[in-house]
């Protein structure tokens, strides 16, 4: 897997990427304002699971109308986040966090793409509100995790 890495790395596109004065920290730009709209997305979901938020709209229905902006804060954070690894690929193979965040990513895309979409897809008394509260409190934190876990990586490693 280090050899992956190193060929990314090397790539023409990620030296570019490394020393532009202008494209990396455009990248990280796009990146963040990705980001903003993902966990926007997510959250006035969550919060509606927890109780607050949105209560007078049925939970279903904001879900449905949130996914378009969660997938498309997805897709853009995916590309921006691989290009940031193009130009930094053997420091992030050696950051013990870079793997913690992956392990979480997946554990997190898994959960809010089965469990959770499940739960918010389903009538409101089936579900109850100890149930919607604790896939709602699970998928706030997975993600949170995982954002603390990309912040680790640029700061201690």
């Amino acid at each position: 897997m280090l050899e992956f890495f190193q060929w990314m790395e090397g790539l023409v596109i990620s030296g570019i990427l490394r020393n532009s004065p202008v494209l990396g920290p455009g990248i990280n730009v796009v990146h963040l304002l990705a980001l903003t709209v993902f966990a926007g997305a997510l959250l006035i979901v969550d919060l509606r699971l927890l109780g607050s938020g949105l209560t007078r709209q049925p939970l279903a229905r904001l879900a449905r109308d949130a996914q378009p902006w969660l997938i498309g804060g997805f897709i853009g954070l995916a590309i921006t986040g691989t290009l940031q690894l193009m130009s930094t690929g053997t420091k992030q193979y050696y950051s013990s966090f870079f793997w913690m965040k992956m392990e979480i990513l997946l554990t997190a895309l898994v959960f809010t793409f089965t469990l959770r979409r499940w739960v918010t897809q389903m009538d409101e008394a089936r579900v109850g509100p100890v149930w919607g509260k604790v896939v709602g409190l699970v998928s706030i934190t997975l993600w949170t995790t995982v954002t603390v876990g990309a912040r680790l990586i640029g700061l201690l490693s």
